[in-house]
């Protein structure tokens, strides 16, 4: 934890290759300084078929899981950082944003917790 995941319009991939996207946002949120680096995890998921606004504009939407504790602050300039990052990378794409979902502990569950 956290997971941050990439949904994203296929086309997209020509500019950037998956494995620098999921780079860049693997570093910039370990820069945040508010998680362990062997925790990050991210992931691109790619969509060939897609309306943005009734139209198909390319997109990026980062939904990001992470465990409850942080501040709404810490939560939002970590949003900020990985939009930020995104639209240098992607300065013609519109349409880039992010959520922060947090998990609950007493609800979650992983398998070293068995």
């Amino acid at each position: 934890m956290p997971h941050f995941i990439v949904d994203c319009s296929q086309s997209i991939l020509a500019y950037h290759d998956e494995d620098t996207i999921n780079e860049q946002i693997h570093h910039t949120a370990n820069a945040s300084g508010l998680f362990a680096e062997h925790e990050i995890k991210v992931r691109v998921n790619p969509y060939k078929n897609y309306l943005v606004g009734n139209k198909r504009d390319e997109f990026i939407h980062v939904f990001t899981h992470i465990m409850q504790g942080r501040t709404t602050e810490q939560k939002a300039e970590l949003s900020k950082a990985i939009v930020t990052q995104l639209t240098q990378m992607f300065p013609h794409i519109d349409n880039i944003a992010m959520n922060v979902s947090d998990f609950e502990k007493a609800t979650y569950c992983n398998k070293n917790q068995l």
